[in-house]
């Protein structure tokens, strides 16, 4: 079963992931987290990567079968992943891994739920009577919106409306989802910041009339977020994949502590390998890595979560982010599971723009995560450097993780085997990856053929098409008109389709 954040609960797997956010405007989180024995985690040597995640999902969603779990895998990671390999362990060093999730349709890690979350949403509409279309609402700081919308395409039963930042995104994440095709999606720029697009899908969420409304039409609203629980619990199961892979290849033997490293910005990503550690798996230092919007790594530090701050565009756009939807499940972890705690954060945050978690807490957080973040340029001089010395180009969100494992190293000597995991492929940001090997070039398409060459690779045929495919949405709005703009496309059938 799963409960609430916010106090209320009692609901299952499938119903969650049905509705996305809890009726009080919390988050569903697991009434208690399943154990993985070092047997149990050792078993997972020997099977594919889908078998895997049948293997942790069946410990993370109550109401579904293992026969069932095990069709969905099949179908989310088999064909539609370079080589059948969604998450690949590449060996960097003796002691350095990148744990490579960029290799599904929209070459970015959420794919690796998004390819998985539309089977589970079929299930749920069976196994809850469901025959409501359902409207899948999504905030994108850059690669969910395109990954919902591939996932969602043409799924029948469906609509997936995605609003993203207009100057927010990179020109091939803005590309990737201007372009998609499809009956059932939808797009719209919004003239504001990720947090701006993210406090207004909650917005539409929590609005009661609104979904009334929806429902006398036979819609229902589901998010493809990580705030909705389909999303996090795939993400588990990469960092017990990776931990397997360890063992295979004998870095490691079973038991040995692990440290992983995580750019993160919505905290979902990082959540899910604490959830992992949570349940067994043997991870020592969860390093969160920010970029100059550092909001999660200052709140690590001090206690104090304060979004009255200045929001920077910078090279790793997906980070830009300020008020991390995740943290509130995180936060239910570090107060013992005290929803009137969480209750009274959120609404000094809602209030204030801020919230101190108090000593004990701040303890307890300090005790699981190190944050830490990184600019810019050193973002660039990493990328510059993992090429040099290891001929691996990693776009620059891996390289604000990998940057701050090698601050770690330098500052305390700790030489564990470490994994950086790398979310998405260098050639969505080729702009930012060229600029860090002096590239003169302007035009985004211009630089990935650049960075090819130099490379050797060739690039990715995502990437590639979006030169000549015709552009679909094209629609834009305020944050303010966030509301009425979904309301024209889904309550108002003389409007014509965005």
């Amino acid at each position: 079963m799963l409960i609430s954040t916010r106090g209320g609960g009692g609901v299952t797997a499938s119903s969650a992931i049905l509705r996305g956010i809890a009726p009080d405007g919390g988050l569903y989180v697991p009434e208690a987290l399943p154990h993985f024995t070092l047997e149990n985690i050792r078993d997972l040597c020997g099977l594919t990567y889908p078998e895997r995640c049948q293997r942790v999902l069946s410990t993370l969603l109550d109401d579904y079968t293992f026969e069932e779990l095990g069709r969905a895998t099949a179908a989310a990671y088999g064909n539609r992943f370079e080589r059948n390999n969604p998450a690949p362990l590449r060996t960097m060093c003796g002691n350095t891994h990148l744990l490579e999730l960029f290799h599904g349709p929209t070459l970015a890690f959420k794919d690796m739920a998004l390819q998985l979350l539309p089977h589970l949403l079929s299930m749920a509409l069976q196994k809850n009577g469901v025959t409501d279309e359902i409207c899948i609402l999504v905030a994108t700081s850059g690669d969910t919106g395109k990954a919902a919308l591939e996932g969602f395409c043409d799924v029948p039963g469906t609509r997936c409306v995605v609003f993203y930042p207009k100057d927010g995104v990179s020109r091939a994440q803005c590309l990737q989802m201007i372009t998609q095709g499809g009956e059932n999606t939808h797009v719209i720029a919004v003239e504001g910041n990720f947090d701006d697009t993210q406090t207004g899908v909650k917005r539409i969420f929590t609005d009661k009339a609104f979904g009334l409304k929806l429902a006398e039409k036979g819609r229902v609203l589901s998010s493809a977020n990580s705030i909705n629980y389909g999303r996090l619990a795939p993400q588990v199961a990469y960092y017990f994949s990776a931990y397997a892979d360890l063992l295979l290849r004998k870095a490691i033997r079973p038991g040995d502590p692990v440290h992983f490293v995580v750019p993160t910005g919505n905290f979902g990503n990082i959540l899910a390998a604490a959830y992992a550690r949570d349940m067994g798996l043997p991870i020592d230092k969860l390093i969160c890595a920010s970029n100059a919007n550092r909001v999660l790594s200052d709140f690590i530090q001090t206690g104090i979560y304060d979004v009255n701050r200045p929001f920077y565009k910078t090279c790793s756009p997906s980070m830009d982010i300020l008020l991390s939807s995740n943290l509130e499940r995180y936060l239910f972890e570090l107060s013992g599971r005290d929803a009137a705690k969480v209750v009274g954060w959120m609404e000094s945050l809602r209030r204030e723009g801020r919230y101190s978690l108090g000593p004990q807490a701040h303890s307890n957080l300090r005790g699981r995560m190190i944050g830490g973040w990184v600019g810019n340029d050193e973002s660039m001089n990493t990328i510059q450097r993992a090429f040099s010395e290891f001929n691996v180009m990693i776009d620059p969100h891996t390289a604000v993780a990998y940057t701050l494992l090698n601050r770690y190293r330098q500052d305390t000597g700790d030489m564990t085997q470490a994994v950086v995991v790398a979310t998405a492929s260098p050639y969505k940001f080729g702009h930012a990856v060229a600029r860090a090997f002096s590239m003169a070039e302007k035009d985004d398409f211009a630089c990935c053929r650049s960075l090819a060459r130099m490379s050797g690779q060739r690039i990715p045929p995502q990437i590639a098409a979006l030169e000549s495919m015709p552009v679909r949405h094209t629609a834009v709005c305020a944050p303010e008109e966030m509301m009425q703009s979904l309301n024209d496309l889904l309550l108002n059938p003389m409007k014509k389709a965005i």
